[in-house]
């Protein structure tokens, strides 16, 4: 799965699409116009949804789906979770090459997510198409994309968030069947 995140960000170019349609949309052209700040931007924003898809995915699959046949989804156990967790960790950190610091900042921000996340579960509703989440990536990403026109950037990072959140259980729910095919015995 950590090898499947980074690299289906990268192919389905969520973020580009993302920031490219909040420029036009909203005539925002100035973000684009030096090539060094806009891939920074690009390289941020790309950073910042690794986070979301991540916390996603890890969620997704802390929940584990019900067995066949059964309709309530068993939890992992906390030393389960754990493990996974540092493993996922540890691939991501080989994956995306990064140094010892990095690799820190990443796991911090992850468990922000995480906790944010966890803090606005119990609200969680439907949201209308105008309305901006209540997630920790809208609200990083608005800020940084385009801080002046705050609320027009948390909207637009929620249509990608909605993005993000299909991608990652689309990636999740390929895992669990890549692993239910190790478990089956072969005769």
């Amino acid at each position: 799965m950590a090898l499947c995140l980074p690299e289906a960000l990268h192919r389905e170019r969520i973020i580009p699409r993302f920031v490219d349609s909040y420029v036009v949309e909203n005539g925002r052209q100035a973000l684009q116009v030096h090539a060094s700040l806009y891939r920074d931007l690009l390289t941020l924003l790309q950073r910042e949804a690794l986070l979301a898809v991540s916390a996603r995915a890890l969620e997704l699959v802390f929940r584990e789906p019900p067995p066949e046949g059964k309709r309530k989804s068993r939890p992992m156990t906390r030393k389960d979770a754990a493990s996974f967790r540092g493993k996922f960790l540890a691939a991501l950190t080989r994956q995306q090459k990064w140094n010892a610091g990095d690799a820190l900042d990443f796991q911090s921000d992850l468990r922000r997510y995480e906790e944010l996340i966890a803090r606005t579960a119990s609200t969680r509703r439907s949201r209308k198409p105008f309305e901006a989440a209540n997630h920790p990536f809208v609200d990083r990403c608005a800020f940084v994309l385009d801080s002046s026109f705050l609320e027009k950037a948390r909207i637009a990072a929620s249509r990608a968030l909605r993005e993000l959140e299909d991608l990652a259980s689309q990636i999740a729910a390929s895992s669990f069947e890549q692993q239910e095919l190790t478990r089956v015995p072969r005769r």
